[in-house]
């Protein structure tokens, strides 16, 4: 009877599908290793579907740069998820939508560290423009706004 039971709970875990497995983001992060927003920007991601790699770094600007963030667009952080490049302090349903979207950008940012951001204390002010930008070095352009 036993063994009924088990083979029988083992066959519904073999025929249950594992959505929330297949659906987790993997992300790595950059960041000052002074900063603490980051890692509850991290958390605010990852109560949202995303593993963050955390790696504090001390050239945070070179890195930035490197991947084609425009200087003063940079945020307090620099990550990178699936492909793209996501800088600051960037809504995670922004952050989907590009994920979704798919669109022949490097990256988006969401300059500063604006207050009521995810990951920012305070309440939010006003309204913030996510910009997209390519490493060819275009203009950035306006990706979203919320």
């Amino acid at each position: 009877m036993k063994l009924t039971y088990a083979l029988t709970a083992f066959g519904l875990a073999i025929a249950t599908p594992l959505p929330a497995l297949a659906a987790t983001i993997q992300a790595v992060m950059y960041k000052n290793p002074q900063c603490s927003c980051c890692e509850a920007y991290a958390a605010y991601l990852e109560q949202n579907g995303f593993k963050v790699a955390i790696k504090p770094v001390n050239n945070l600007s070179q890195i930035s740069s490197d991947a084609g963030v425009p200087a003063d667009l940079e945020g307090c952080h620099t990550m990178m998820v699936d492909g793209y490049v996501v800088d600051g302090l960037v809504p995670v349903d922004i952050v989907k939508k590009l994920l979704t979207e798919r669109p022949a950008i490097t990256g988006i940012t969401l300059g500063g560290m604006p207050a009521g951001a995810p990951g920012m204390g305070g309440e939010k002010s006003e309204t913030w423009t996510v910009y997209a930008f390519t490493k060819d070095g275009k203009a950035p352009t306006v990706y979203a706004t919320e």
